[in-house]
């Protein structure tokens, strides 16, 4: 049994990219491992994953081992091959290159991410039956104190404006790590209530799962 406060904990953004790596396959491993001939790609890179498999695609992950023409997406589970289609996992990667903090910060909440269920029933039954079927999309709002001379809010504010996905580290004062992507939005202006501190909010609208990484 463990648990953990979330004080101490620290969150950032991706304040920019590299360039885009074409990936040529992926394997149907767990770890699964990736095909891209002349990449410059190493251990404990951070990089966000393109690919003609839906539930690879938009994934967060972490490189964990980096060959010549190859490396491993840490954490990435594409052995199922009824999911993921043997040979159809080309895409291409990016890697994170510089991070910017989401520095004071009062509050992080956490919306969606419930099971829907479909509920039907048999005409001999006198009661219904339910299924799970998809879950609802998550979000994430973070509360920060209204201070424009910090070095992530034009970096908020450009994804913003260009609606793309940005990564977002969250580091768990255990060590332990969760990748997210996801669209940003932040409020134009703060919010003004007397003898409270100004505030503006950050809005993360996941494109797909998190990624967490455990102390090793």
């Amino acid at each position: 049994m463990a648990f953990t406060l979330p004080n101490g904990a620290v969150m950032s953004i991706a304040a920019n990219f590299g360039p885009v790596t074409p990936v040529t396959a992926v394997s149907n491993a767990n770890p699964a491992v990736a095909t891209a001939e002349a990449h410059d790609l190493v251990i404990g890179n951070v990089v966000v994953v393109t690919s003609g498999w839906t539930r690879l695609n938009d994934k967060v992950a972490r490189i964990a081992k980096a060959d010549e023409g190859t490396f491993e997406l840490l954490g990435i589970d594409t052995s199922r091959e009824a999911v993921y289609t043997p040979g159809a996992g080309a895409g291409s990667v990016r890697a994170v290159s510089a991070w910017a903090q989401l520095s004071q910060i009062t509050e992080v909440a956490t919306s969606g991410g419930d099971q829907q269920f479909t509920t039907f029933g048999f005409l001999e039954e006198d009661d219904d039956r339910q299924m799970p079927t998809t879950k609802s999309p998550i979000s994430m709002t973070i509360t920060v104190a209204d201070d424009p001379a910090q070095a992530y809010v034009p970096v908020c504010e450009a994804a913003d404006e260009a609606k793309e996905t940005r990564v977002v580290r969250l580091i768990l004062p255990n060590g332990s790590v969760i990748y997210y992507n996801a669209y940003i939005s932040i409020s134009a202006t703060p919010t003004l209530s007397r003898n409270n501190v100004m505030t503006r909010a950050i809005t993360l609208s996941l494109a797909s799962r998190p990624t967490r990484y455990q102390v090793v």
